[in-house]
């Protein structure tokens, strides 16, 4: 039986994640458990170094997120200094540039990808789940896109096009406007997520997924994975994912503009 590998920390160069890797199976945890695993910078530069010196022998990516919870979502006290620093928003459209090349990362990876997401997956945290092939959440998860009520758009990591092609363009255009948040049971019934499982058997989940993987051919796996984006792809008339960052920042700078500087705040 393959043991999921334990995350371990293996360079000094990464502050927010831990990795391990056992043969073909790479583990990355979010490892800022104190704050929630919230998407900062910083965790955004440790998952570019992580993806783009992936081995080539790796079939499958576990992502998963250390303490309570997934993720909750963008730091948004990152995104106010980031503003006060300059008013038109470059290190938001920075930060954003960085997310769409993760979530593209891990969406167009050659290995499949797996998100093990227990508690909460709150905004980005959830874009970084939803970029994973497979997703299994435990039973008490719990989901939420409060972007509206931050006074930002949805617009991060491609997001919009991928919940719109998972969910559906009703249930997606739902749970942005009103920003509720919404279970694991009806995250698996319009497949944000694929599977739920008590939180106790989440690696067990994963493992069973990820057996089966490793034994495929590289060569047919790698093929595979890049006819399903295709045929995924297709189905889309638009995709302006390339925009996020643009807009992203346009509009958060308009915000901070006409809350008085206030800091962004879920209402």
């Amino acid at each position: 039986m393959t043991t999921l590998p334990q995350p371990v920390r293996t360079s000094t160069e990464l502050r927010t994640l831990r990795i391990g890797q056992e043969g073909a199976m790479l583990s990355i945890e979010l490892n800022m458990p104190e704050q929630g695993n919230v998407v900062s910078d910083a965790m955004l530069d440790d998952l570019l170094l992580v993806l783009e010196r992936q081995s080539p022998a790796v079939s499958v990516i576990v992502l998963s997120g250390a303490g309570e919870d997934f993720s909750l979502g963008g730091d948004r006290f990152e995104y106010l200094t980031h503003l006060r620093v300059d008013p038109a928003g470059s290190g938001i459209r920075a930060s954003g540039a960085k997310a769409l090349r993760i979530c593209q990362a891990l969406s167009a990876n050659p290995a499949v990808t797996i998100a093990r997401v227990q508690g909460r997956a709150i905004g980005a945290g959830l874009a970084l789940a939803l970029a994973c092939d497979l997703r299994v959440g435990g039973e008490e998860a719990s989901f939420r896109l409060p972007e509206l009520g931050l006074g930002l758009p949805t617009a991060w990591g491609g997001l919009l096009p991928r919940l719109i092609h998972e969910a559906g363009a009703a249930r997606a255009r739902e749970l942005i406007l009103t920003g509720r948040a919404f279970s694991a049971d009806e995250a698996l019934a319009c497949s944000i997520l694929q599977r739920t499982v008590p939180t106790a058997d989440l690696d067990a989940a994963v493992e069973a997924w990820a057996r089966p993987v490793m034994r495929r051919s590289g060569p047919a796996l790698r093929i595979t994975k890049a006819l399903l984006n295709s045929y995924a792809a297709a189905t889309r008339l638009a995709d302006p994912a390339t925009l996020d960052p643009e807009v992203m920042a346009a509009v958060a700078a308009e915000s901070l503009r006409a809350s008085g500087e206030r800091p962004l705040r879920v209402e």
